[in-house]
């Protein structure tokens, strides 16, 4: 899609809790119904239809995961900064925050009051996002548009904006979701 934010796919957490949980390796490569967790983020995100760009090259933290994924796509319109845990969000979620974004500077997901991911940044956002480090991610970006009225809330009917694989549990519970159970 011409003129649209890109999505970037942050993918450079070491999974620390998962491994602390009983999890084996990465998260990340999980297998989650016959795919890795990365693999059906990454399904989402092509289906979306949006530009994306991966950053999986091992960083510190999330702020510098996002200024280095920034750095590579600076041209953008804008962005849409998506952990690579969250397998199960839906395509459309990702189109309707770029849709947002476009008349916003920050929008921020939500489904039944938590807040979620992705969170879009516009353009006017790019020098503060690409001077982001460690491991607090953009916080330091939202928190002040927010508290001027400058970010959208937007409510979506999407709980995989909220289901991100961070313990074995979260992986067993996305597991029963794509299988229809309670």
């Amino acid at each position: 899609m011409q003129n649209s934010p890109v999505v970037l796919v942050l993918a450079s957490g070491r999974g620390e809790r998962f491994i602390a949980s009983g999890g084996t390796g990465s998260k990340l490569q999980a297998l989650l119904a016959g795919k890795t967790v990365l693999e059906r983020t990454l399904d989402a995100v092509r289906a979306s239809g949006l530009p994306w760009h991966l950053e999986d090259a091992g960083h510190p933290g999330m702020g510098d995961s996002i200024a280095a994924a920034v750095r590579a796509t600076t041209d953008a319109v804008g962005w849409l900064v998506l952990p690579g845990d969250l397998p199960l969000i839906d395509p459309a979620s990702l189109r309707r925050v770029a849709g947002a974004l476009g008349a916003h500077e920050i929008v921020l997901p939500h489904h039944q009051g938590q807040r979620g991911h992705p969170v879009g940044f516009g353009v006017a956002c790019r020098d503060e996002l690409l001077a982001l480090s460690g491991v607090e991610g953009a916080a330091s970006v939202v928190r002040p548009r927010a508290a001027q009225g400058r970010a959208l809330r937007l409510d979506l009917d999407d709980a995989g904006i909220v289901t991100d694989i961070d313990t074995v549990q979260d992986l067993a519970a996305a597991a029963q979701r794509l299988r229809g159970a309670p």
